[in-house]
């Protein structure tokens, strides 16, 4: 019976810490927008291996920058299923807008950043930024997929 008994707190226990180191993989805490947008800022900084008071001058303008891009609101939708002609085209005449305020925005950050920066820095930061993108989104793809 004490036996019995032993083994079955034993599995108990080990069900239980199983469970629970289960539960905390998936309560890692999430970055917020801003604090993403400054360690890709600051990991751009010394990827390009800039100074202390260029890289104070790009975190904040870059910061800056990223804010502006998320007050423009999410892109709008690709679901292409079951439009109307006109619902289609009003789609299309929505993304063209929403890519023409971030070529203005761009626009707008390449002055700024060429205060302090040279095109050809300038140019490796919107190469790192794009590289800092892809790897985020094949994280999340790559989650998504195991999800499923």
């Amino acid at each position: 019976m004490k036996s019995t008994f032993r083994i079955l707190l034993f599995i108990m226990t080990i069900t239980f810490c199983g469970v629970n180191a289960y539960a905390q993989k998936d309560n890692r805490q999430r970055m917020t927008r801003e604090q993403l947008a400054e360690t890709q800022a600051k990991y751009i900084t010394k990827e390009m291996a800039m100074d202390d008071v260029t890289a104070e001058k790009f975190i904040k303008t870059f910061c800056q920058f990223q804010k502006d891009v998320w007050a423009l609101g999410p892109r709008p939708k690709r679901d292409s299923s079951n439009r109307s002609e006109a619902e289609a085209e009003q789609a299309l005449e929505e993304r063209f807008s929403h890519s023409q305020k971030i070529l203005n925005l761009r626009k707008k950050y390449y002055i700024e950043y060429s205060k302090f920066l040279t095109p050809k820095q300038i140019e490796q930061v919107y190469k790192l930024e794009k590289e800092i993108m892809d790897r985020l989104y094949y994280r999340s793809q790559k989650r998504k997929n195991h999800q499923k």
